[in-house]
């Protein structure tokens, strides 16, 4: 009881020090001029963000903490924000956007590796970016960082805009709609598509293989705390009205991936059963190769390639025996002998010759 008591009290705590912020941050956007703002950030240390012990967006990959207008309100009206990252080995910061901001982003060891798209026909833009160097994402461009090193790095973001925002990528494309997003992947399937949403880990991820086989680090399983929450109108199968656990998605696919499962919508045209064991051949890592032997898609590869020189065998078998009874027919034809000529030697013997009469000489 004890327990419960301090947790309702900290949650209370929380609640109170969540609206004191708020109210500040609205005061301050409602100062008409910038001493009536400083007027209100009546401490000096107001205008102090402590980075070590902010709190922290963290994954398997790496963290970052990021000071924003929401909780640094000394930022409101001065049009910037920043964020410090912190990425492990491999560690990848996945492909998001930040709908409100330009980001120039400074690398103070190691070296990262960094893309970017920034709209429809644009083309993809890469880079190695090196300890001391910098590279900038222009606002709503679609981006990403990768520690392409066995070590820890570390990286600095300023960004444009008080409240920059980030929107990840993968998470919250795959919480639209499930008919919807079946149908941009070619109707790819909405249990398919639910298999997927459900393995997304956070936007602090572990990144590519390659990097990962030669640090020696296995991926394991990864957080999936910040997919995107469901309503009626982007229900996954088997949902209805009202929001949904994260976990749900997990549970219903796991759940219905049974033996000739179909769901009742036109567009769940795949068996569940083949879609989970696909994935999971997919899924497999280097550890559990190791572990087996052979990875479950390396079998199935093997079958197909003898199942395949098998028919070809057949075939080349099939031709022979087509060609061999073709040959004797031919044959048998080449020896024929008319009727009237039964018994005769196609050369005429001495004898033969003997005998016949020819007509005088004239």
């Amino acid at each position: 009881m004890i327990s419960s008591v301090l947790l309702s009290l900290a949650l209370a705590g929380g609640a109170l020090a969540q609206s004191s912020a708020a109210q500040k941050i609205a005061a301050l956007r409602d100062a008409p001029t910038q001493v009536d703002r400083l007027n209100i950030l009546d401490q000096d240390s107001d205008f102090v963000f402590n980075f070590l012990t902010g709190k922290a967006t963290t994954g398997a990959g790496g963290s970052a903490v990021g000071a924003t207008v929401a909780n640094f309100p000394a930022l409101v009206n001065n049009g910037l924000a920043m964020t410090i990252g912190f990425l492990g080995p491999c560690g990848m910061n996945t492909p998001h956007t930040h709908p409100r901001a330009t980001e120039i982003l400074y690398v103070v060891n190691g070296s990262i590796s960094s893309g970017m798209i920034e709209e429809n026909g644009a083309r993809f833009v890469f880079n190695k970016v090196d300890a001391g160097s910098a590279m900038i994402f222009p606002k709503g461009s679609i981006h990403f960082q990768q520690n392409d090193g066995c070590e820890p790095i570390t990286f600095v973001a300023a960004l444009n805009n008080e409240d920059p925002g980030t929107e990840s990528i993968a998470q919250r494309y795959f919480g639209l709609p499930p008919d919807v997003v079946a149908a941009s992947l070619g109707d790819l399937g909405v249990q398919e598509v639910a298999g997927i949403e459900a393995m997304i880990p956070d936007n602090f991820a572990l990144g590519t293989q390659e990097c990962l086989d030669r640090c020696g680090i296995s991926r394991g399983k990864q957080s999936t705390t910040q997919r995107q929450p469901r309503n009626a109108n982007n229900a996954l199968p088997g949902q209805s009205s009202g929001d949904w656990k994260p976990s749900s998605t997990a549970s219903y696919w796991q759940s219905s991936s049974t033996p000739n499962s179909y769901a009742t919508s036109t567009h769940y045209t795949r068996n569940t059963q083949q879609t989970g064991a696909l994935f999971g051949a997919l899924a497999e890592d280097a550890q559990t190769v190791a572990a087996k032997g052979v990875s479950d898609s390396v079998a199935i590869a093997l079958i197909v390639v003898v199942c395949v020189m098998g028919l070809g065998y057949l075939a080349i078998a099939a031709f022979y025996f087509v060609s061999r009874r073709r040959r004797a027919a031919e044959k048998a034809n080449r020896w024929y002998v008319r009727p009237e000529m039964s018994g005769r030697s196609l050369v005429p013997t001495s004898e033969e010759r003997a005998e016949e009469k020819y007509d005088p000489a004239q």
